[in-house]
């Protein structure tokens, strides 16, 4: 939204905007209520997801959080709570561009520094499964996209 936003400025400069510029800010109308509850949701049960998601990758795989001889589940933590949290931003913003340039391509720098794509793939997708416990199919169809854009992004 922002992003659309920035761009109908451009390119609207000294002039008023066309009835098909302005298109997004409708599509974006019909879709806020859902965007909205789903971004409540989220924010109430990231504790959950959080823990949901931790849970299953040991299972997956028990050593994923080892590297080095340390433990890293912490410093998974924070990263995974991190981009949840601009994840549903992303979502009640309806601005996946945005999220992929200012966060998601720093995060890919750093992940890959650090070895750490599979663990971040194995995140993302195990992610998109739990949350489909705490949203409905319509806040899903809006909010699965950005989850799968993390684990694209982060997990290569």
């Amino acid at each position: 939204m922002l992003t659309d936003v920035e761009s109908l400025i451009q390119a609207t400069d000294g002039r008023y905007a066309s009835d098909q510029e302005l298109m997004f800010f409708q599509a974006y109308l019909t879709t806020v209520g859902t965007r909205l509850r789903a971004y409540q949701k989220i924010q109430a049960a990231e504790p959950q997801i959080i823990a949901q998601v931790m849970a299953r990758l040991k299972a997956q795989k028990p050593d994923i959080f080892q590297i080095g001889g340390q433990d890293l589940a912490a410093k998974w933590q924070r990263d995974t709570v991190r981009v949840l949290r601009y994840s549903a931003i992303a979502l009640l913003l309806d601005d996946p561009e945005r999220f992929q340039e200012n966060l998601l391509s720093w995060f890919q720098t750093i992940m890959r520094a650090f070895g750490a794509q599979e663990s971040c793939g194995l995140t993302y997708e195990a992610m998109q499964t739990v949350i489909t416990q705490f949203l409905n199919t319509e806040e899903l169809k809006l909010f699965l996209p950005i989850l799968e854009l993390s684990r694209v992004t982060l997990g290569q």
